[in-house]
């Protein structure tokens, strides 16, 4: 029993007022509701203590190892130039492989450009590699470009160069990752995050069991399937939404993983200026950005996942990969969602909620980016991180981080989608805040209501009322099917 709490998320348009109330759970599921000490308290009880209560929060969208790792590199996100970055660089101690590694710039922002000269000077014969804060660019020195066979005039690998790179940087050793792993997601436990969307660039049937045999127990898990495995999961015969054999798993990690949606990443980022838009980006009049996957092949992996069964993500930031994405959808019948949708044509909004298709979004992104946004996409004429808008068409909304992009926690997604500021500025295009009732309606899965899967976060104040504090909220437990990850 949790005894004494209010509920403040969904589920409490069924209660009459809002005094506290005691919540029996029973076989991982909300057994019952009543008001405080209606019922006879059954086995352990926890004393909310008049504490109010949402359902489990779920990060819709992370890297999980590169998240994991993260902690164990050099953070590069207030760095203003390439000189400073590559200078910082240079006084990195080297990990036990060998080579420093650095994440988070933003090189869009800078006056000067990352070269391979210039990284060279800084850091010496170490191989150095520097992760765009959007992933889809690496800087590397020549120790680098010599260790991991490419070759590049400016030391900048971009898309699936850069993303061979990231693939080769978290490809440590297991028994490592997944330790960084068990800790980050214990960490997201004193945040309230209850369930994560993996989209790690792996092959994740094997990585997930094997890591919740050793331990993990903190989220509930779906993992993504990218198209170069995508003949080995039709193979296993996987299928969105089955849970993974869990004989040889213990007891408080049974149910908790299960197979995901199909992962394609059909255009570049915005930060790398390879987002594909409709009109070209400033002073640089042959640049549309690039369309990763063409159409026809879009087309064709849509209808592949289909038949098979598995839901897709397509990562669609510019406003013609959204479009392009949304024509594979309407002609192929399938189901999933597009991930980021950070450019999208007025036109194109309410395809969204008419096809299905669920807007996988990152508000935490609207906040960091509005500086790049408003210089690199100042001639574009589409919507840029549209919220309200989405909402608006009936479409269904979720909530993501794209961690280690920006922090996985959704208080801070909340808040930027509430606030639309990071800072004391003011709000960035106020007319695309949503209110806090559906900032959480897209960081949840359930509900506060006999028979839900009994997945709650105990909040020291009021979410409804706390306005720009959502980024600090304090999280008192965290419970996954009714047991305790994280107690304060």
């Amino acid at each position: 029993m949790v005894r004494s709490v209010r509920i403040a998320g969904p589920g409490r348009e069924y209660l009459i007022d809002e005094e506290p109330v005691d919540i029996v759970l029973s076989g991982g599921r909300i057994a019952d509701i009543a008001p405080t000490g209606a019922l006879r308290p059954q086995g352990r009880v926890i004393d909310a203590d008049g504490a109010w209560a949402v359902p489990g929060l779920w990060d819709n969208h992370v890297h999980t190892v590169q998240w994991a790792l993260a902690a164990e590199r050099a953070s590069l996100d207030d760095t203003r130039s390439a000189s400073e970055a590559a200078l910082r660089m240079g006084t990195v101690e080297p990990l036990s492989d060998g080579r420093r590694i650095g994440t988070g710039y933003r090189d869009a922002l800078w006056d000067d450009r990352p070269a391979l000269a210039l990284l060279d000077a800084a850091t010496g014969d170490v191989p150095t590699y520097l992760i765009n804060a959007d992933v889809h660019s690496v800087w590397l020195n020549s120790a680098a470009l010599r260790r991991e066979g490419f070759s590049t005039t400016d030391g900048v690998l971009r898309e699936e160069g850069a993303f061979e790179i990231s693939r080769r940087l978290n490809a440590v050793d297991p028994d490592h990752a997944d330790r960084a792993v068990r800790a980050a997601g214990e960490r997201a436990a004193t945040r309230g995050v209850t369930g994560i969307v993996d989209f790690d660039m792996a092959w994740n049937a094997d990585a997930w069991p094997r890591r919740v045999a050793a331990g993990f127990a903190a989220q509930r898990v779906e993992f993504a399937v990218y198209p170069f495995d995508l003949a080995r999961a039709m193979k296993e015969g996987q299928r969105t939404g089955e849970l993974l054999d869990e004989a040889d798993l213990p007891r408080a990690g049974r149910g908790l993983v299960r197979v995901g949606p199909l992962k394609i990443i059909s255009d570049g980022s915005l930060g790398t200026r390879t987002a594909a838009c409709t009109h070209a980006y400033p002073g640089d009049p042959y640049n549309f950005g690039v369309m990763t996957v063409p159409r026809e092949e879009l087309i064709d992996l849509l209808t592949t996942a289909t038949g098979a069964g598995l839901a897709v993500a397509v990562h669609a930031i510019g406003d013609r990969a959204a479009s392009t994405a949304l024509d594979a959808f309407a002609m192929t019948g399938a189901v999933g969602s597009i991930e980021h949708a950070q450019l999208v044509r007025h036109a194109d909004l309410a395809r969204f909620a008419r096809l299905g298709v669920t807007a996988s979004v990152q508000p935490q992104h609207a906040v960091d980016d509005r500086d790049l946004a408003d210089r690199l996409w100042e001639t574009q004429d589409s919507l840029g991180y549209p919220l309200a808008s989405l909402f608006a068409t009936g479409a269904e909304v979720r909530f993501g981080s794209d961690a280690p992009v920006a922090p996985l926690d959704p208080w801070q997604a909340m808040a930027a989608a509430v606030t639309r500021t990071a800072d004391d500025r003011a709000a960035w295009h106020a007319e695309e805040a949503v209110t806090f009732d559906q900032a959480l309606q897209a960081s949840v899965r359930s509900a506060t209501v006999p028979g839900a899967v009994a997945d709650l976060v105990l909040c020291a104040a009021d979410p409804r009322r706390a306005g720009v504090g959502l980024r600090e909220m304090p999280v008192v437990a965290t419970l996954l099917a009714g047991r305790v990850t994280h107690r304060a």
